[in-house]
């Protein structure tokens, strides 16, 4: 009787565990989907933007035959890149491109002549605008409605070829923001490829070293040493980039500046190295002991054991240290912050300034209005790192499991 009742005591406890890991299983994917779904929502209405600034428009001359610019060619225009309308490709009666805000509008017509309300400004603009056919004009809606014959361009919303190939990120630009995410993403992958080829054979070679050529004393000194590094907090990383190793590039490759993407690369590489080696550590000790005695056995050396039978059986547990320390590299903000030159253009070698993802969002969340297109392109690029992170994972699980076919 008493067996029975401690059996029907164990099996209800066993149940109990069970049903708890999988309702905390079940939360937790739950949870994750939601942010994922949550992120790619805030960020999606960026697509439905106009291209200029929220309650504006631009307003020609109802002669002028343009019929759309875009992001670019207005910043262009606004910044006096583009002087003539004959550079857009088109042909209008005064070329010379004539700009025009609110705050111009004294210089055509007296201020006594502007009511006290604003009330006649729509009529003003107007006729500013009629009197000047290469006129271009930045102006609020609300004084675009009574009497106002003028051409008012329909710009469309932002749109996600120009997007992504944009090569310039400016959001605050006025009257038109751009938001070429190209930059930020090269400089993404730059910094995190180069950490990567840096920390890759000296955490693999760390981690060999460890696992099948230390003594015990040597391995119970290294072991702490290694775990105490991912331990450290990125900002001190960062200060420790930004005071030794951004001078150090500076003088060693005689630039202005040592904050480039090399100096983001060799941080983030030291700080993947623990990830990489404590992982890869123990999946090399994963082996079995017969299979290394095998080798040894039909005359093998260790080296030979080591390259032919160590490594490839724990190629797995290899790439799973490796996807972790990419997902560190990729994902990490502050010590990147401080030692890339934070400069958003688009970078040709690792030794210039770069920004990227983490860093961008970092920097400017703060400062993004709530709604608006800032904040919500701000949530797409978390949306491009997400899916960046996603391609890296699968492909490595793609090729340690190729490797594990091959093993097996």
């Amino acid at each position: 009787m008493r067996k029975k009742m401690f059996r029907g005591r164990k099996y209800f406890i066993e149940a109990l565990w069970e049903g708890l890991l999988k309702i905390s299983g079940s939360v937790t994917s739950i949870i994750i989907i939601l942010i994922v779904l949550f992120l790619f929502s805030e960020g999606l209405g960026l697509f439905k933007k106009d291209v200029i600034e929220e309650g504006y428009v631009l307003a020609v001359n109802k002669d002028n035959p343009i019929k759309d610019l875009n992001s670019q060619q207005i910043k262009d225009v606004f910044d006096v890149k583009i002087e003539s309308w004959k550079e857009l490709g088109v042909d209008v009666k005064d070329d010379k491109i004539i700009l025009l805000r609110l705050d111009d509008i004294p210089n055509y017509v007296p201020e006594e002549e502007i009511a006290e309300d604003m009330s006649n400004l729509d009529t003003i603009i107007n006729n500013i605008i009629e009197a000047n056919p290469g006129m271009i004009a930045f102006v609020p809606r609300d004084f675009t409605q009574k009497g106002f014959n003028a051409k008012i361009l329909d710009l469309g919303t932002i749109n996600l070829k120009e997007f992504v190939t944009g090569k310039e990120w400016f959001p605050t630009a006025h009257p038109a923001a751009q938001f070429g995410v190209m930059p930020i993403v090269l400089g993404t992958l730059w910094v995190s490829l180069g950490a990567i080829l840096f920390a890759l054979p000296f955490g693999l070679a760390v981690a060999i070293y460890s696992a099948e050529l230390a003594n015990k004393r040597v391995h119970k000194i290294l072991k702490p040493v290694i775990e105490l590094l991912a331990g450290i907090p990125s900002v001190v990383y960062g200060f420790f980039g930004l005071i030794v190793i951004v001078p150090l590039i500076q003088k060693a490759f005689n630039l202005d500046v040592g904050e480039t993407g090399l100096a983001g690369s060799i941080v983030l590489a030291i700080m993947a190295l623990p990830t990489i080696i404590t992982i890869a550590e123990d999946a090399l000790r994963s082996t079995p002991r017969a299979m290394k005695e095998a080798s040894l056995a039909l005359g093998a050396n260790k080296w030979q054991t080591i390259l032919k039978v160590t490594i490839p059986y724990s190629i797995s547990g290899i790439t799973a240290g490796v996807v972790l320390g990419i997902g560190r590299a990729i994902g990490e903000t502050m010590a990147v912050l401080m030692v890339t030159g934070n400069a958003a253009v688009i970078p040709h070698t690792l030794l210039e300034p770069v920004r990227t993802i983490p860093a961008t969002i970092a920097a400017e969340l703060g400062e993004a209005p709530k709604g608006g297109a800032h904040y919500e392109a701000l949530f797409i690029l978390g949306c491009i790192l997400f899916i960046i992170t996603l391609i890296i994972n699968l492909v490595v699980e793609y090729i340690s499991y190729k490797n594990k076919n091959k093993v097996a």
